[in-house]
């Protein structure tokens, strides 16, 4: 759909082109798999993943990407694209994608599969080594094509991702525009992108999230990740500071799932903050907790230039000392929203530290905090009390609870708990979503509901057993 040229509008009408001609061999790739069966289907997944994941390959990309982006670390790159990419083929491998999908024996209805078309992608700076991975296998494993726009902090990464996997697909026989990347991206041609394309997969910061909802195309956007985690009385207060420390440091809090704040109950407060504190956790004062707030943000939003960095980088670009061997700042904090930046996202290896009497006392304050920042993304709980951990549940505005469980690594899908592998997590109303799951690729999939009469058509029930006590109630 590329618009006309005009005298006034230069560069946009040549980056409409520009991107009408990648979506129009998107589109013709995308024809060409439409009548896949499912084994080529998952054998084109299988060699996409591969492709960018074997020994050899995987430890380069890593190393390009921290090199590119000069954000996280290696560690986190690599695990990232070595070990999350298999375990979302894996995830997938064996679901049924292709024809008759599910069978509804009760209602007598069966639903097929049809593909989407081209899917549009947006992949951050902070994940953007696994991301476009993932959302292509996502995408082809809907007999759909996709291309993907980078954030140009990582475009070159990017590139040579999605060559890699083009090379795979043209040696597997098909074509090698089911993966396009925009390789000099712009604010322009991935808004161009996100109109032209027929269905939008957003992960980015908020303002490209927003964009995607307002461009008219059907869009999976994701909302702000603030995660809160609390803690117990009855946890196990070891395992739950090794992965508090573990989530908090995971290529250096790139993630959006990193734990933002921590909520301590009064019985375990001074015990716990000790075992943190040996695992490398850093308490500031008032007055590095100002110097850093002066540095994590500028004009209310986070400060690019400490994004994903070491804890050592950070206190010097504060000018606050800190001692050998700190992995990550634990920042005491009472107060939430607007006033108290440090209760919202950080994106950094910084942790607002938070106390509460009791459970109840934690839960308000978890929604109190995802009020301001992360409502619907996720929370978790270390806890051996099923009665704390489902009223946890039940009361904070949530799409996700992981329980005893490092939150960035566990929210998104990981061998150890039966969560969709993805980085796309949707947060439902609360965040201003449309859905609330991981999403996958039975979200780029269109379905067909086929409907035959019942066996046995239903009877409608009496008034009497429809209504019941309500029919006296209302007299």
């Amino acid at each position: 759909m590329a618009h006309a040229a005009t005298l006034e509008h230069p560069v946009e009408n040549s980056d409409a082109a520009e991107v009408a001609a990648l979506v129009a061999r998107s589109r013709a790739a995308q024809a060409q798999i439409e009548h896949y069966t499912q084994a080529q289907v998952d054998a084109l997944i299988r060699a996409m993943v591969w492709a960018v994941a074997k020994p050899g390959v995987a430890e380069k990309i890593a190393q390009h990407t921290v090199d590119e982006t000069q954000l996280g670390n290696y560690d986190g790159k690599f695990l990232k694209i070595f070990r999350k990419t298999r375990a979302t083929l894996f995830d997938i491998i064996d679901d049924k994608s292709v024809g008759v999908i599910e069978e509804d024996t009760a209602r007598n209805i069966v639903k097929i599969a049809k593909p989407v078309g081209v899917i549009g992608a947006l992949s951050p700076s902070t994940n953007p080594e696994a991301t476009p991975v993932i959302k292509a296998i996502s995408a082809v494993k809907g007999r759909n094509s996709i291309i993907v726009a980078p954030h140009p902090r990582a475009k070159l990464t990017n590139k040579l991702i999605c060559d890699l996997m083009r090379e795979a697909i043209v040696k597997m026989g098909a074509p090698a525009d089911l993966v396009i990347s925009i390789d000099i991206p712009s604010v322009n041609k991935t808004n161009e992108l996100m109109i032209q394309c027929d269905r939008i997969l957003a992960t980015g910061g908020s303002a490209m999230v927003v964009a995607a909802y307002s461009s008219g195309t059907p869009a999976l956007g994701v909302g702000a990740g603030n995660a809160v985690i609390t803690v117990d009385d009855t946890a196990d207060l070891d395992d739950a500071a090794e992965k508090i420390r573990m989530s908090k440091t995971l290529d250096l809090a790139a993630s959006c799932s990193s734990d933002n704040a921590v909520i301590l109950l009064d019985a375990i407060y001074d015990e716990m903050l000790a075992k943190l504190q040996s695992k490398g956790g850093h308490i500031l004062g008032a007055d590095a907790k100002a110097k850093l707030q002066n540095v994590l943000w500028e004009d209310g939003h986070i400060n690019a230039k400490v994004v994903a960095q070491t804890p050592q980088f950070i206190a010097d670009f504060a000018g606050f000392n800190i001692p050998d061997g700190t992995q990550f700042f634990i920042v005491p904090e009472t107060g939430y929203g607007a006033d108290h930046p440090f209760s919202g996202e950080k994106m950094t290896v910084t942790m607002a530290l938070y106390r509460a009497k009791d459970i109840d006392e934690a839960i308000f304050l978890t929604n109190a905090i995802q009020a301001y920042q992360g409502q619907g993304h996720s929370c978790g709980i270390y806890s051996r009390s099923d009665a704390n951990i489902m009223k946890l549940a039940n009361a904070t505005r949530t799409s996700r609870v992981m329980v005893n469980q490092p939150q960035a690594a566990s929210n998104s899908g990981n061998l150890w708990n039966g969560m969709r592998q993805t980085f796309s997590l949707g947060c439902g109303s609360w965040g201003g979503n449309g859905t609330n799951n991981n999403i996958t690729w039975r979200d780029l999939i269109n379905e067909t509901w086929v409907s035959k009469p019942l066996v046995t058509p239903k009877d409608l029930p009496s008034d009497d057993k429809l209504f019941g006590d309500v029919i006296a109630k209302l007299r």
